[in-house]
C-alpha cells in the first residue's frame, strides 16, 4: 500500500513539475519522474506481456529524454540561458519537437503506443493514454510560437491518417483505443501553430471521454470486441454508455466530442486553411468506422445466454458505477457548454 501511495504521488508530482516550471532542468525532471514511476504500474500484474510493455515503454521514453536533453543543452549553448522563454533557434526547437512527439506516440513514432496498451492492465492503459499526455503537450503548447510549422502539421496528418487506418482491422479494445488516440493527438497538434488553447481544450475533452470509456470496460472487464457482445447479460446500463461514448469520442453531433473537432476546423479555415481539415476530416471517418464497429458489436448483438443471466446485472454492486455518470454526463452532454470552455481558455 505504502509503495502504491508512493509510485501514484511520483506520477502526480513529475507531471505538476513539469506544468509550473520554466526552466528546462525542472521540466525533464519532471518528465523523468513521470516516465520511472508509471513502469511499475505497467508491471503491476507480472506477466511477461506486461514486462515487455514496460520494456518497451521504457526504452521509447529513454530515448526521446535523451534527445530532449540534447535540445536542452543546445539551447543553454545558443542562449547562455535556461528558460523556455529564451527558445529561438529553429535547429534547436525541431530537435525538441522531435523528442516531444516521441513521448506523446504520434506518427511516425506511433508504434510502442499499441503494444504498450496491449501490454497494461486497462487501468495502466488508461493513465497512460491520458495523464502522460498532460506534460509534453503542454511544453509543446509553451514553446508553439517556435516549433516548426511543417513538422508538426505532418505529423498531425499522418497520425490522423494512421491512427484511423490502424484501428480498422483490430479485436482487442486497449489497441483499438490506443489507436484512437495517436488520431487524436493528430488533431491537438495540428492546431498547435495556430491557437494552442484550442489543442488543451481537445486534450480536456479527450481525457473526459477516454476515462469515462476505460472506466466502463474496466467494471465489466471486456478486453475484446467479443466480449463486447456479452455485456447485454451482464450489465445493460453499461451498454448506453458505451454506445454514447464511442459515438462522442467519434465526434458526431450533438455528442460532446464533435465540440473540438468544430473548433479546429474553424479555426484552420479562418487562418485561410482549406485542404488542411478536408483531409482531417476525411481521415477522421476511419476512427468513425471503427467506433460504429464496437457499437455494432456492443448494440446488436447478443451473446447467446440462458434466461437465468439475463438478470444477472440486478446484483452488481453499485458503488463500482459512482465515478460513471458524472464522467458519462460530461463525455456526451457538454456541447451547449463550448462557449463557456473556450471563454475559459
Amino acid at each position: 500500500m505504502i509503495s502504491t501511495t508512493v509510485i501514484y504521488t511520483t506520477l502526480i508530482l513529475g507531471t505538476l513539475i513539469t506544468l509550473i516550471s520554466s526552466h528546462w532542468f525542472l521540466m525533464w525532471m519532471g518528465l523523468e519522474m513521470s516516465m520511472l514511476s508509471i513502469i511499475p504500474i505497467l508491471t503491476s500484474k507480472s506477466n511477461p506481456r506486461s514486462t515487455e510493455a514496460a520494456t518497451k515503454y521504457f526504452l521509447t521514453q529513454a530515448t526521446a529524454s535523451m534527445i530532449f536533453l540534447l535540445s536542452i543543452v543546445m539551447t543553454m549553448m545558443y542562449s547562455g540561458q535556461w528558460s523556455i522563454l529564451h527558445t529561438n533557434n529553429q535547429i534547436v526547437s525541431s530537435i525538441l519537437t522531435l523528442a516531444l512527439i516521441m513521448k506523446l506516440g504520434l506518427a511516425p513514432f506511433h508504434f510502442w503506443v499499441p503494444e504498450v496498451t496491449q501490454g497494461s492492465s486497462l487501468i495502466a492503459g488508461m493513465i497512460l493514454l491520458t495523464w502522460q499526455k498532460i506534460a509534453p503537450l503542454s511544453i509543446l503548447t509553451q514553446i508553439s510560437p517556435v516549433i516548426n510549422q511543417t513538422m508538426i502539421i505532418s505529423s498531425a496528418l499522418l497520425s490522423t491518417l494512421l491512427g484511423g487506418w490502424g484501428g480498422l482491422n483490430q479485436t482487442q479494445l486497449r489497441k483499438i483505443l490506443a489507436y484512437s488516440s495517436i488520431a487524436h493527438m493528430g488533431w491537438m497538434l495540428v492546431v498547435m501553430n495556430f491557437n494552442p488553447s484550442i489543442s488543451l481544450f481537445n486534450l480536456m475533452i479527450y481525457i473526459i471521454m477516454t476515462i469515462s470509456l476505460f472506466a466502463t470496460l474496466h467494471m465489466n472487464n471486456n478486453l475484446s470486441t467479443l466480449s463486447l457482445s456479452n455485456v447485454w447479460s451482464t450489465a445493460p446500463p453499461a451498454i448506453i454508455i458505451i454506445l454514447l461514448t464511442l459515438l462522442s469520442m467519434g465526434g458526431l453531433p450533438p455528442l460532446t466530442g464533435f465540440s473540438p473537432k468544430w473548433i479546429i476546423i474553424q479555426e484552420l479555415v479562418k487562418n485561410n486553411n482549406i485542404v488542411i481539415p478536408t483531409l482531417m476530416t476525411i481521415m477522421a471517418l476511419l476512427n468513425l468506422y471503427f467506433y460504429v464497429r464496437l457499437t455494432y458489436s456492443t448494440t446488436l448483438t447478443l451473446f447467446p445466454s440462458t434466461n437465468n443471466t439475463k438478470i444477472k446485472w440486478y446484483f452488481n454492486n453499485s458503488k463500482k458505477m459512482i465515478i460513471i455518470p458524472p464522467l458519462m454526463t460530461l463525455s456526451i452532454m457538454s456541447l451547449p457548454l463550448t462557449p463557456l470552455f473556450i471563454s475559459l481558455s
